[in-house]
């Protein structure tokens, strides 16, 4: 199975998730989206895995939530914007497999997730 990890390797917990996916020796492709950014199409297709709306994984204590979204009633769309616009917005690390995901904070929900995978 192919597996997807948005990180950030600036991020303890990111950095975590990779290192233990690459000792399970996954097939894992690295994205550093805060590197090379993040569409909107991507965004879509975590959301949809994920079965969340953006609200309910994007960083809170970033400052540009508090400047760009505390308080606003914005729709998924100005979220997603708002999201490919600031990537630091986008909770981490999130793993994608197949159609499912998981934001891997704590690291345990990683492990969960996989196990009830296999």
């Amino acid at each position: 199975m192919k597996y997807t990890i948005y990180h950030n390797p600036r991020c303890h917990k990111s950095r975590c998730a990779l290192d233990w996916l690459t000792k399970k020796q996954l097939d894992v492709t690295v994205i550093d989206y805060i590197k090379t950014g993040i569409t909107l199409k991507q965004l879509k297709q975590i959301s949809e895995s994920l079965g969340l709306a953006p609200q309910n994984w994007v960083r809170k204590e970033e400052a540009e939530y508090k400047t760009h979204v505390k308080g606003k009633t914005l729709t998924d769309e100005e979220l997603f914007a708002l999201m490919v616009r600031f990537p630091k917005l986008i909770q981490r690390p999130i793993v994608q497999w197949a159609n499912q995901a998981v934001i891997a904070r704590p690291i345990e929900l990683l492990f969960d997730a996989l196990t009830d995978a296999d």
